[in-house]
């Protein structure tokens, strides 16, 4: 049987699963397969509990917690420009800047400046979105409100969290200030 990373491993039959009424709710299948045979040789199922499903997920600071501290906002948004995709950081910094207007008369301006810049077709910093979602927010800048970038806003955050965050999060940008932060002492030296 090979060597299994995993500390806590049941292993089950099929019918035993079947029979049992006590299933655990999740279950990762791990199969194990001969390199020259294409036969399954065992199938180990390990119970993911809700504890360990978090731990194995939390590996770092979130976005938003990075998006908050001025320090690490400053370095994502280096290590974006770097990748070629600042558009994505800019486009949510000016959808944020844009909800904490309160002049009707500048929101309207401010709107179509978003537009022109981020979500236009021709625009230098386009943001991928869908075709869909482009066309409702032209079609909201007639009289636009508050929430009228709320649907392509999410939608770039959520890019940034699943793809560029975790990048970042391994950059050897993100480990120098994060170690900086933890040892402020041997910065200024």
């Amino acid at each position: 049987m090979p060597k299994m990373l995993f500390s806590k491993i049941r292993i089950y039959e099929f019918k035993d699963l079947i029979r049992n009424k006590k299933q655990p709710k999740t279950l990762d299948v791990l199969l194990s397969r001969k390199k020259q045979k294409n036969n399954i040789r065992c199938v180990l199922i390990q119970k993911k509990t809700e504890d360990s499903h978090y731990q194995l997920q939390d590996h770092g600071p979130k976005l938003a917690d990075l998006l908050e501290n001025k320090d690490y906002l400053d370095a994502f948004r280096s290590f974006l420009q770097s990748e070629f995709s600042a558009e994505n950081i800019e486009f949510w910094l000016a959808c944020r800047e844009y909800k904490q207007m309160t002049s009707s008369g500048k929101l309207s301006n401010k709107a179509a400046e978003i537009y022109k810049e981020f979500l236009h077709p021709m625009a230098q910093k386009e943001v991928n979105i869908d075709h869909n979602t482009r066309e409702k927010i032209k079609r909201s800048l007639v009289k636009p409100d508050l929430s009228c970038f709320d649907e392509a806003e999410m939608h770039i955050y959520r890019l940034m969290e699943k793809d560029s965050c975790p990048r970042f999060l391994k950059s050897e940008a993100y480990k120098n200030l994060r170690n900086a932060a933890r040892n402020p002492m041997q910065t200024s030296q």
